[in-house]
């Protein structure tokens, strides 16, 4: 995710920007519609290539990176597949009708210890200790956005178009408004006005997704907050390839970079409406 545009964009630029995202949006819509398989193969292979530019920004050679993105693939869709399969939700014992409780996610501790002995796996192939902190560092979202679409569909929905008008609105308010500069040694052209545009903009979106899906507490509410977890998860990936120097993680995507690029923001995001289900505070 991009907040404010860290370089001058070309008109040229600005069409191919929107046209890729226009499409990658409706890629996105579609496979969270559908759900089911075709949603855990689309979000196995971005956690893939994403673990493949993490290793392309920390010079990890490309066949040991492709072998951890396989390794990261497999772990997710094996471990969901088989604690989490499609559309067998949990059964509350008193209705018996299908319910989410902190209870459905007891095995996410057995998930972790798997996935951070997978990352261990990852780091001795690849001789880099940064290798086994990106496959965690990307699986765990990863798996998030899967146990979200479990529970329900709208909750991925939530989390994703509240991390988009994030990083929507801030963009548009910090070219109209600019003003001082948020962190110019990592992000030279975001700017307060940006933090502020994003936060309102993702608090508004939120409350609507929210209230057309019947989310209830606290999701109504919380658009702002996770705004800004938003654009932390954005800085983050900017000190990240500032220190590598490079402007993009990737080009597989035109006019927009890599795919830690684009999903950067979304990676807190859904941690934290993961834990929101994990403490039982969801009422919905």
């Amino acid at each position: 995710m991009s907040g404010d545009a860290e370089d001058p964009i070309a008109r040229s630029d600005l069409q191919t920007r929107f046209v890729m995202g226009v499409v990658m949006a409706a890629v996105a819509c579609l496979a969270i519609y559908v759900g089911g398989w075709l949603f855990r193969l689309l979000v196995a292979a971005g956690a893939g290539l994403m673990l493949v530019e993490w290793g392309d920004m920390h010079r990890v050679g490309r066949r040991s990176s492709i072998a951890a993105a396989v390794l990261l693939a497999l772990a997710l869709l094996a471990l969901t597949g088989w604690y989490y399969p499609p559309g067998e939700m949990d059964i509350d014992p008193l209705s018996g009708l299908p319910a989410i409780a902190p209870e459905s996610f007891d095995m996410f501790v057995r998930l972790f210890l798997v996935l951070a002995g997978a990352a261990v796996v990852s780091g001795i192939v690849c001789r880099r200790v940064t290798m086994a902190g990106g496959f965690l560092y990307i699986a765990l979202p990863a798996l998030a956005l899967l146990l979200l679409e479990w529970a329900w569909f709208a909750l991925v929905f939530w989390a994703m178009l509240v991390t988009w008008a994030t990083d929507i609105f801030a963009y548009a308010a910090g070219r109209t408004i600019g003003g001082p500069k948020l962190a110019p040694r990592i992000s030279p052209n975001k700017t307060w006005a940006g933090l502020g545009g994003g936060v309102l903009g993702a608090a508004a979106v939120g409350w609507l997704i929210a209230s057309w899906f019947d989310l209830g507490s606290p999701f109504t509410w919380i658009g702002g907050a996770m705004g800004l977890l938003a654009q932390a998860g954005d800085l983050y990936e900017s000190w990240l390839k500032r220190r590598a120097g490079v402007k993009d993680s990737g080009t597989i995507l035109p006019g927009h970079g890599g795919a830690l690029d684009r999903l950067d923001g979304l990676l807190p995001v859904a941690i934290a409406s993961l834990l929101i289900l994990m403490a039982g505070l969801w009422t919905g």
